[in-house]
């Protein structure tokens, strides 16, 4: 059959028939918002390249995770900004540095209300801004990175945090990770890895956001843009040490990543909409060139309709509330 027996547009003629077939749907408790935390810090500072997004107090941060819980959202994944740094990335293990006692605070403040996740990674906590221990001749030491991270890890679990997201793109990372929270007692912690991650130039307001001592790039540890198939090899890997979740980072250039992720595992698949992708609509958006609330829950939809059925955005309250204000 074929016009004029065939008219699709049947189901599309008002809202509530459109409504009825929706294949995709968005939810509030499937996003999860990224959190900065800085030390030293008594009021929230903006980030000038994420409007809208700040780095918190201590205090301002539990006010905030109490914001997002009563918005519906599914979690949170801090992110720790220390005072200093060094070389190793001590700060990050210390269980007194600002990302394991920011993680203790928002325990202490909301529970388990929604989850609790932090960042694994040491490069908001190296002076080179690298994500793993440096040789002697400035490379990326695989090795004796894992044995910080597993460190790091234990710390953060002693903290009480829900998920740790080991999120440097060390070999091996997910299996060193889920051995320490084991030994340590904290099998019930679990691990969303960041399993492909790219190394993408969509992450530029974030390193303000993290005041990113990064010298040089990371392209000897992160994924090439050009790949696939080598980014499925490692989700494979991470799945079989042990990963609960896996993540594809950034979100919108790699829609087909996503897909093609959750064709090929069966665990949970995240996908991290990441600061170029929010600056990019809010810049456009304030210069009045597009409905910044429909892009903003367009680009949601497009990457949940990819497969991904947890979506880190720093829309996330605000969506949530759009969302459940059937916007």
């Amino acid at each position: 059959m074929s016009y004029p027996d065939m008219r699709p547009r049947r189901l599309r003629r008002n809202a509530a028939m459109r409504r009825l077939v929706e294949e995709t749907r968005v939810a509030p408790a499937e996003l999860v918002l990224p959190m900065f935390v800085k030390e030293g810090l008594a009021e929230p500072r903006p980030v000038a390249s994420l409007p809208g997004v700040v780095q918190h107090s201590r205090d301002s941060l539990r006010k905030a995770a109490v914001e997002a819980v009563r918005a519906g959202i599914g979690g949170i994944m801090l992110f720790g900004v220390p005072a200093t740094r060094d070389e190793t990335g001590s700060g990050g293990i210390d269980p007194d540095g600002i990302l394991n006692v920011a993680i203790r605070d928002v325990v202490a403040e909301i529970g388990d209300s929604t989850v609790v996740m932090s960042d694994l990674c040491l490069d908001e906590f190296t002076s080179h801004g690298h994500c793993g221990l440096l040789t002697p001749g400035g490379e990326v030491d695989n090795d004796a990175t894992l044995t910080a991270y597993a460190e790091m890890a234990v710390a953060q679990a002693a903290a009480g945090v829900g998920v740790v997201g080991p999120s440097g793109m060390m070999d091996g990372q997910v299996g060193v990770v889920r051995r320490a929270l084991d030994a340590a007692g904290y099998q019930d912690v679990a691990i969303l890895a960041y399993a492909a991650k790219y190394a993408s130039a969509f992450y530029g307001p974030f390193r303000d956001a993290v005041e990113s001592a990064l010298e040089g790039d990371r392209r000897s540890y992160q994924q090439s843009p050009a790949n696939l198939r080598e980014s499925l090899r490692e989700v494979e890997l991470d799945v079989a040490e042990g990963a609960d979740m896996v993540m594809v980072k950034p979100a919108l250039p790699y829609l087909d990543v996503v897909a093609a992720v959750r064709d090929r595992v069966d665990v949970p698949v995240a996908a991290y909409q990441v600061s170029g992708e929010y600056a990019m609509v809010e810049a456009a958006a304030a210069n009045g060139w597009l409905d910044r609330d429909r892009v903003m829950l367009e680009t949601l939809t497009s990457i949940r309709r990819a497969g991904a059925q947890v979506i880190l955005t720093y829309w996330a309250v605000e969506a949530a509330r759009l969302l459940r204000a059937g916007y």
